[in-house]
């Protein structure tokens, strides 16, 4: 009897230790699960970025006169070849009475300049045809030495100053002739236009993208009156980091996002600029920034209605890599030099050092460490510890 009784003592002692053992052990932590698995890995980086025509075409006024009104606004559309704007040119101005007195005088001073230096011709034109007959007589008598050579170079001498008073005669007469019909076409000309009206057309298809003048005002040469650009020519500009503008080339796929439409607008990189420059951030950091051109390769139907200096925000696909393996980027940590996964295996986490590749789009690539179909606990933290029991409670694939 002492003998079953203490077996039986013995049997409720271990049972309770049991109970009491089970009691104290930690009950299971839920966790969520991902899968290790196989598939496209996309590496991309954001930036944001504008709206920008590379080019654009400035009607100026070729001379000075006055503007019509312009009736076009920002944003009509024109085609090649229209009248955009009319130019009258410059009228005289009027003079008051003295200068036009003035200028009266000066003409009848100049038509008096005019006459003197006419008769001045005349009296040179004489010597000269006089000093032409010495010099023939003198030369036909220089042949039978009657006349001396120094008589006939004397003649010469005189001819030739008789021609050049007739040429100095002849400049001053029409010099006082220029000035003369100078002066009266300005006076003829008072409160008359310069010429007929000048029609500026427009170079290319598309539309008003600013309005520099409006009313009829004078305008100077040279100065802007409208600028117009093709909107179908419509590129984004992005300010990229330089060390991701590296990682691009020419032809190289994006994505715009947010645009202000429906979908993403797909694009590719049409220019690196080799410039690059320094942009303070909005946390105050110094960053080396360069210029990046995409073409928007989507039907222009499509985006329409985005406009110039429009801002977007663009994703650049740097690259595409099939069949790799990868999990969520939320699953690995930090373990001493390398980094780790909790693997979930006969529902124990059990912590496991991988070695990691290529960042992707919300994943990375496992080179070591695990294999497809492991089953990893996707976001871990620091209360989590190695062989600890774990409840599955959502798990993806």
């Amino acid at each position: 009897m002492k003998r079953r009784n203490l077996m039986l003592s013995v049997v409720v002692v271990i049972a309770a230790l049991g109970v009491a053992w089970w009691a104290l052990q930690r009950s299971p932590r839920p966790v969520d699960v991902v899968g290790v698995h196989r598939g496209t890995l996309v590496q991309h980086f954001e930036e944001e970025g504008r709206t920008q025509l590379p080019r654009r075409w400035v009607i100026s006024a070729p001379i000075a006169g006055t503007l019509q009104r312009i009736d076009l606004l920002q944003g009509d559309a024109v085609r090649a070849g229209q009248v955009l704007a009319v130019i009258e040119p410059s009228r005289a101005s009027l003079l008051d009475p003295a200068n036009r007195a003035r200028l009266l005088a000066e003409e009848q001073a100049a038509q008096a300049s005019m006459q003197a230096a006419a008769q001045r011709l005349a009296a040179a034109q004489a010597d000269a045809d006089l000093a032409l007959r010495d010099v023939r007589r003198m030369r036909t008598l220089g042949a039978s030495g009657v006349v001396s050579v120094a008589t006939l170079d004397e003649a010469e001498a005189r001819l030739a100053r008789a021609r050049a008073a007739a040429a100095a005669a002849g400049a001053e007469r029409r010099a006082a002739e220029q000035q003369r019909v100078a002066l009266a076409s300005l006076l003829s000309g008072q409160g008359r236009t310069g010429g007929q009206v000048v029609e500026m057309r427009a170079p290319i298809d598309g539309v008003v993208l600013h309005r520099y003048q409006e009313s009829a005002v004078p305008v100077q040469a040279g100065q802007s009156l409208l600028e117009l650009g093709d909107l179908r020519q419509l590129q984004v500009m992005v300010q990229a980091l330089s060390q991701q503008a590296i990682t691009l080339r020419p032809g190289s796929a994006a994505h715009i996002l947010r645009w202000g439409g429906e979908g993403e607008l797909p694009a590719r990189v049409a220019r690196i600029e080799p410039g690059g420059f320094t942009k303070v951030s909005a946390l105050g950091v110094e960053e080396q920034r360069t210029l990046v051109w995409l073409d928007i390769t989507a039907p222009h139907e499509q985006w329409a209605q985005l406009g110039d200096g429009y801002r977007v925000e663009v994703e650049f696909e740097v690259a595409r890599r099939p069949d790799v393996l990868q999990v969520p980027s939320s699953a690995l940590f930090q373990h001493g030099r390398d980094w780790a996964v909790y693997r979930v295996v006969g529902g124990r986490a059990r912590l496991t050092t991988v070695k990691t590749g290529t960042q992707g789009d919300g994943t990375i690539e496992i080179l070591q460490g695990l294999k497809q179909g492991d089953r990893v606990i996707a976001y871990p933290d620091d209360r989590l510890v190695d062989g600890q029991r774990v409840q599955v409670v959502d798990a993806s694939s």
